[in-house]
């Protein structure tokens, strides 16, 4: 992120997305609520792309989140999803949506996102434990085009 310069729409969409995905985590909040509740933080209200990018991330993550835990967990050497931080994990989820159902997006764009958003909001350590993760996976399933 740009230090001293607002953060542009879809990264503000993608730190509402884990706010919420985090709220879903911990509280097991209906993902909408959630996403609406992350948004009352914004002193500006948000754009209507914005709004409906957000809201598919976290419609997108809530409805694979079996299958991209499965993702995460084989590219992430002896860890389970669960034993993550909850930051780390909704961070990945995230990626791995975007990684999977975004392929107009570079994957370098999404990786770069996700550790931002580790480094903002997770411990000293998630922005590195989330590019090593992402990384791998990213190779994977985006066969080598890396935008």
């Amino acid at each position: 992120m740009n230090k001293g310069r607002r953060p542009g729409p879809r990264t503000r969409a993608r730190e509402r997305a884990l706010q919420a995905l985090y709220q879903v985590d911990i509280a097991s909040a209906d993902p909408i609520d959630a996403l609406s509740h992350a948004w009352k933080s914004e002193e500006a209200a948000p754009d209507k792309a914005s709004l409906e990018f957000a809201e598919e991330l976290v419609r997108g993550v809530v409805g694979r989140r079996e299958e991209i835990d499965q993702l995460i967990e084989r590219h992430s050497l002896h860890w389970r999803v669960e034993r993550m931080s909850r930051v780390d994990r909704n961070v990945l989820r995230l990626a791995v949506y975007e990684l999977l159902d975004h392929e107009e997006a570079p994957a370098r764009v999404i990786l770069n996102e996700a550790i931002e958003l580790a480094k903002r909001y997770g411990s000293e350590e998630s922005g590195a434990f989330i590019n090593g993760i992402l990384d791998k996976l990213a190779a994977t399933l985006r066969e080598g085009r890396r935008g």
